[in-house]
C-alpha cells in the first residue's frame, strides 16, 4: 500500500532577512486534514513560515513539496488551494457582500452567489440582513476579521492558514473562529495552520502544537526556554540567578548570549525537595495554569518560579496522585546535563 503524502514537507528549510536567519527547519511534514497549532514569542518566526506555506515567497533556501509535489509560489498549482488569513484583516472598500464574492467572482463561480455568501456569514455568526450591504469601515474589529474568515471559507480551500486569529477579537467572535475553522476541518478536509498567542484557544483547536523560538521548530510543542544572563563559575558549570534567590545550575558551557532549552521530559514533578544530588537542580514554584491537550487528554501545565515559567505534560494519573491544581505549590526537579543550546 502506498503511504499518501503529507500535505506539507519541508525539507532542509533556512530563510533570512538580509544577513539575519529567520527560520531553519531540518525536516517537518503536517498531515492532510490536521490542525497544527504554530506557539512562540513575536520575532519567533511564526509569520514568516505562514508565508512560505502560502507560497508567497520563497525560502532563502530548501524546499516545499505541497502533496509530494515541490511548488514554487504563486504556482498556478496552489494558488487557489492555499489561502493565508493575516493577523490585521485587509478588506476591499467595498460592502460586505463583495467582500466575500470577490474570491468566487475571479474564478468566475457565480452559482448561487447569495445563498452562500448567506451561508458562509452565518458561519462566522453574521447575520445577512444586517451585514452584507455594510460598507468595509462599518464593523468593529471582530467583525472585520470574521468578514475576512468568510471571504476565505467560501473558497473551500485545502489549506487555511491563520495568523494570529483571534488577537484583536471578543470571547464571542474567538469561539465563532474557532467553530468555523473546525467545519472546514471536518465539512471538507481543509488542512490548518494557526499561530497563536492565546494558548488556551490554541490547545482547543488544534491536533497537535509546534513551538518555534529563533526559528527553530520543536515538534514536541512548547518546549522550556531559559535565557541568560548566565554566570561562568568553571569550566563546565553555568548559572543563573533567579530574582526569589534560586539558582539553576547548567552543566554544558555555552556563550552568555546562548539560550538553553529544557524539554519538557526531562523534569519531574513533586510536592516537596529531596535531599542529597547537588547535579539536580530543584526549583520551588506554583502551577498557573493547566490546559487539555484534546487527543491525548494529558494536561499542559505552565509553573511559575517567580520570574521563570515551566510547562510539563503531565498524565491524568501524576495529577490525580499528586492532587494537583492551579495555585498548587510544587517543586520541579531536573538534571544540570540535560540542557540544549541554540
Amino acid at each position: 500500500m502506498t503511504k499518501k503524502n503529507p500535505a506539507y514537507h519541508l525539507k532542509d528549510i533556512q530563510h533570512y532577512y538580509g544577513n539575519t536567519k529567520v527560520l531553519d527547519i531540518n525536516d517537518l511534514k503536517i498531515v492532510k486534514g490536521s490542525i497544527t497549532g504554530l506557539i512562540g514569542p513575536n520575532g519567533s518566526g511564526k509569520s514568516t513560515l505562514l508565508k512560505l506555506l502560502a507560497f508567497a515567497r520563497k525560502p532563502t533556501r530548501g524546499h516545499i513539496f505541497y502533496k509530494g509535489r515541490l511548488e514554487l509560489p504563486f504556482s498556478p498549482t496552489v494558488r487557489s488551494k492555499v489561502t493565508l488569513l493575516t493577523q490585521k484583516p485587509y478588506l476591499l472598500k467595498r460592502t460586505i457582500f463583495e467582500n466575500i464574492a470577490y474570491g468566487l467572482k475571479i474564478r468566475k463561480d457565480k452559482k448561487h452567489l447569495e445563498g452562500r455568501v448567506k451561508k458562509v456569514l452565518s458561519t462566522v455568526g453574521l447575520d445577512y440582513q444586517k451585514f452584507a450591504h455594510r460598507k468595509w469601515h462599518e464593523l468593529s474589529g471582530g467583525e472585520a476579521q470574521r468578514v475576512a474568515m468568510a471571504a476565505r471559507l467560501i473558497l473551500k480551500p485545502e489549506v487555511l492558514l491563520l495568523d494570529e486569529p483571534i488577537a484583536s477579537v471578543d470571547t464571542e467572535s474567538a469561539e465563532l473562529i474557532r467553530k468555523a475553522s473546525l467545519k472546514a476541518r471536518d465539512n471538507w478536509g481543509a488542512t490548518l495552520v494557526i499561530a497563536s498567542h492565546d494558548l488556551q484557544w490554541l490547545y482547543s483547536i488544534s491536533d497537535k502544537q509546534l513551538s518555534i523560538f529563533k526559528g527553530n521548530i520543536f515538534s514536541t510543542g512548547m518546549e522550556n526556554i531559559i535565557t541568560g544572563p548566565f554566570v561562568k563559575t568553571d569550566k563546565k558549570t553555568l548559572i543563573k540567578k533567579l530574582d526569589d534567590g534560586q539558582i539553576i545550575t547548567l552543566k554544558t558551557p555555552a556563550p552568555k548570549t546562548c539560550t538553553a532549552i529544557i524539554r519538557k521530559k526531562n523534569i519531574s514533578i513533586d510536592l516537596e525537595k529531596q535531599p542529597g544530588n547537588s547535579s539536580l537542580n530543584q526549583l520551588s514554584g506554583h502551577i498557573v495554569s493547566m490546559l487539555l491537550e484534546k487527543q491525548t487528554e494529558y494536561i499542559m501545565a505552565t509553573i511559575s518560579i517567580h520570574d521563570l515559567s515551566l510547562i510539563l505534560r503531565l498524565s491524568p494519573d501524576q495529577i490525580s496522585c499528586l492532587d494537583l491544581y492551579p495555585g498548587k505549590k510544587v517543586v520541579l526537579t531536573f538534571s544540570s546535563n540535560n540542557v540544549e543550546w541554540i
